[in-house]
């Protein structure tokens, strides 16, 4: 897989709650990992279009979640990069995420405007 880095927009409150527990369930906004058999990602070249896809009208504080690949799969995690409703190639996770798996969490938040604002 030529593209190692696996970003996850979530807001900052799922990411507390995986915190107290040990791991991430998420796949989306509002759908389990249960609900969907998978968590949703981004290559860094499309989070844009995903926050404006998902989060446009939110005001809720958001975080991205910065994982590595291949640390992924040596953790015996399954990533696949598969066609997406838009015709584009998205990396999803079939499994919770360790939390100790993530290597940066970035503070975000969307605009009025619908853009995706990290600090």
């Amino acid at each position: 897989m030529a593209e190692r880095l696996f970003l996850h927009l979530t807001t900052k409150q799922a990411w507390e709650d995986a915190l107290m527990v040990g791991t991430y369930s998420l796949s989306t906004k509002d759908k389990t990992l249960s609900q969907v058999g998978f968590i949703h990602g981004s290559f860094p070249d499309q989070l844009e279009d995903v926050s404006s896809f998902v989060f446009t009208g939110s005001t809720e504080e958001l975080v991205v979640l910065h994982l590595d690949i291949e640390k992924l799969e040596t953790s015996g995690l399954v990533v696949r990069v598969e066609a997406g409703g838009n015709g584009k190639m998205f990396p999803h996770i079939y499994g919770a995420i360790p939390c100790k798996l993530v290597d940066k969490v970035t503070a975000a938040h969307m605009s009025p405007d619908g853009q995706l604002i990290q600090q």
